[in-house]
């Protein structure tokens, strides 16, 4: 078979590694892919967005499969043309894809289907959400409508501090038009944890648990980015937890998207929080999360093409998923300024550390090939993950592989799974 990926960053990485392992496979191309996921597919210079290029390729090159990987083009209905042109694709359709799309959408299915979730308004202008929150109980978490790359969200302690988000996301536009609606939450404590899980419409499968790292600094400190670790299994996501989830959140949230006439085929995340008063969702996403894709796939014993065409074709039934019986941790390496403002096209050295060895992987998040060397390419540049037979392991791991690469301006956090390590 031949395969396309769509998508150029870390959970891309993650998501070609684990393909490049199936027998299936004969040739994997990537737009527009980036210098780590070279080594397995043929990068292809389209972009995400660029449907009738993309298909065209897909034509061109006779693609007998699509992957297509991040939220925008899954949002915007790359699936949709691709069937259009007769060519199996794996993801949802943009009628689905609302579920991560909109979070106003979301939080209205979960109310309508009893699906356990947080109290919420939902606001169309600044000055009704101003009137609400005068009353509102703090601390409050607003959240942009749309897709804003996972940093549409702000915690706020105070009315100060709400009032000030109001105006940075409805009026300032810093999430663009993410920022048209306005999602307000009531605040949730507790245990968060990330599961995947591959879904055909009407089956679930699920992945093992994860738990990622959003803020930029040690501690948990500093502005929201799109990840900057993770670490799989969580401790917190125990049997009782699971089951509770498969019966009142995962089955329900894939049967509620049948009855609405949005039919969901691909990955479903599941962003949960474990509250005193039982697991709630946080959020949805339409695709692999990243960077939890780079602790989960490493451990999937299963080839992944084969679920993920189970999930095409409505069989996933036919489908157990199996997980290695240990953990992983992925330590993000970031360009220091990270997500303000840093600098790209810094050479990386280091990388051949990483070949031949099975329990390590160095993905790339953002990196380009420039005068034959591998530069920087984003704020987020490699997610370095390491195996272990516990965290404790895999942990000290991967902390140790981030020392085998090197770029000026490297930064990452030194905490993570850190808690989990000294529990």
């Amino acid at each position: 078979m031949k395969v396309l990926v769509i998508g150029g960053g870390g959970r891309e990485h993650a998501i070609c590694t684990g393909l490049s392992k199936s027998r299936k496979i004969t040739k994997m191309y990537c737009a527009p892919g980036n210098a780590g996921i070279a080594e397995f597919a043929e990068c292809v210079p389209i972009g995400v967005m660029e449907f009738d290029k993309l298909v065209a390729f897909a034509r061109e090159k006779e693609i007998d499969y699509v992957v297509v990987a991040p939220d925008d083009p899954l949002a915007g209905g790359l699936v949709d043309e691709f069937e259009k042109a007769g060519i199996r694709s794996f993801g949802p359709r943009k009628n689905a894809a609302i579920l991560e799309g909109s979070k106003a959408f979301s939080k209205d299915l979960m109310k309508k289907y009893n699906i356990p979730t947080a109290e919420y308004e939902t606001f169309d202008n600044p000055s009704d959400a101003l009137e609400y929150l005068e009353k509102a109980k703090m601390p409050i978490v607003l959240k942009a409508d749309g897709l804003a790359l996972g940093k549409g969200v702000l915690i706020c302690k105070d009315k100060e501090e709400a009032k000030a988000g109001v105006k940075e996301i409805m009026e300032d536009k810093k999430f663009g038009s993410a920022g048209n609606r306005m999602v307000v939450e009531q605040f949730m404590t507790g245990r968060e944890v990330s599961v995947l899980t591959f879904v055909d419409g009407k089956t679930i499968r699920v992945m093992t648990s994860a738990q990622d790292h959003k803020r930029a600094g040690d501690g948990d400190t500093g502005l929201n980015t799109g990840g900057m670790g993770t670490f799989s299994p969580s401790p917190f996501y125990t049997e009782e937890v699971d089951k509770f989830c498969r019966e009142k959140i995962y089955q329900p949230t894939v049967d509620a998207m049948r009855a609405e006439g949005r039919e969901f085929r691909g990955v479903i995340f599941f962003g949960l929080m474990l509250t005193e008063d039982g697991p709630k969702v946080l959020e949805y996403n339409a695709r692999f999360g990243d960077p939890e894709a780079q602790v989960v796939l490493p451990r999937m014993k299963n080839d992944l093409l084969e679920v993920m065409e189970a999930c095409t074709d409505g069989t996933l039934d036919k489908i157990e998923l199996q997980f290695e019986d240990n953990a992983a941790v992925c330590v993000v390496l970031a360009s220091e300024g990270y997500p303000v403002k840093y600098e790209k096209g810094l050479e990386i050295t280091g990388l051949d550390n990483f070949k031949d060895k099975d329990d390590y992987f160095c993905f790339h998040a953002g990196s380009a090939f420039r005068d034959g060397k591998v530069v920087t390419n984003g704020g987020r540049v490699l997610g370095v993950t390491a195996k272990g037979a516990t965290l404790k392991e895999a942990r000290a791991k991967a902390y140790e592989a981030t020392e085998w690469v090197s770029f000026d301006n490297k930064y990452m956090r030194h905490d993570i799974g850190k808690a989990i390590d000294e529990a």
